[in-house]
C-alpha cells in the first residue's frame, strides 16, 4: 500500500471517529483498526494521531492559504479555508478542542505565522522589524483563537462575515504590508 494511500485510510478514520468520540479519547489502535493499516504503517507517517490531524489539515493549506498571493488573493485564499472547515465541522470541531501541545490550533498558529513572515520578508527584502513581528504575532494569535471560537461556537456567523472580519482585525500596519495579497 503506497504512503499516501495509507496517510488518506488513517485521515479517513479518524475523522470518521471524530464525529462520535473527543479526539483526546481517540486511540491509535482505534485508528489502524478502523483504517486496515498496521500500527508500523501508522508510525511511519505520524509520530502520533495529532500529527495526522496537523497533516490532514495541511491538505487544507496546499488547497487554499498557500494559495494567497500566488493564484488567490488575500480574501479569496481566507474564504476557501474557512468554506473547507465549514464542510468538515465536525472533524475540525473536535480538532480545534484539544489541548495537546501538538494540537490544530497551535499547528495553524506556526503555519499562519510562518505564511505571513515568509511573505513580508520578501516583500521588504529583510527581517521583520520587531514592532512587525509583534503586531504579526499579535494577529496570529487572534485569529486563531476567533476561529477556534467560530468553530466551536458552531458556526454562527456566515464564512464572508468572518472573512471580513479577520482582515478589518488587521493591524494598519500589516493591512500596509499584505494589502496587495
Amino acid at each position: 500500500m503506497e504512503p499516501v494511500n495509507s496517510k488518506l485510510r488513517l485521515a479517513q478514520a479518524i475523522q470518521k471517529r471524530m464525529e462520535t468520540t473527543p479526539l483526546d479519547k481517540i486511540t491509535v489502535t482505534d485508528l489502524v483498526r478502523d483504517s486496515g493499516v498496521t500500527r508500523q504503517t501508522f508510525y511511519r507517517n505520524f509520530r502520533d494521531k495529532y500529527d495526522l490531524v496537523n497533516w490532514h489539515f495541511e491538505q487544507l493549506v496546499q488547497k487554499s492559504f498557500r494559495q494567497i498571493g500566488v493564484s488567490l488573493t488575500l480574501r479569496e485564499g481566507l474564504q476557501k479555508k474557512f468554506q473547507f472547515i465549514r464542510a468538515e465541522w465536525c472533524f475540525f470541531n473536535q480538532a480545534f478542542r484539544s489541548q495537546d501541545h501538538n494540537s490544530l490550533m497551535a499547528y495553524d498558529y506556526e503555519c499562519i505565522l510562518k505564511f505571513y513572515t515568509d511573505v513580508i520578508t520578501r516583500k521588504t527584502g529583510g527581517p521583520l522589524e520587531p514592532e512587525i513581528a509583534f503586531l504579526l504575532e499579535m494577529y496570529c494569535r487572534g485569529s486563531i483563537h476567533m476561529t477556534v471560537e467560530w468553530v466551536t461556537g458552531g458556526m454562527p456567523l456566515p464564512v464572508d462575515e468572518v472573512v471580513d472580519l479577520l482582515i478589518q482585525a488587521l493591524p494598519p500596519r500589516l493591512e500596509g504590508l499584505l494589502s496587495d495579497l
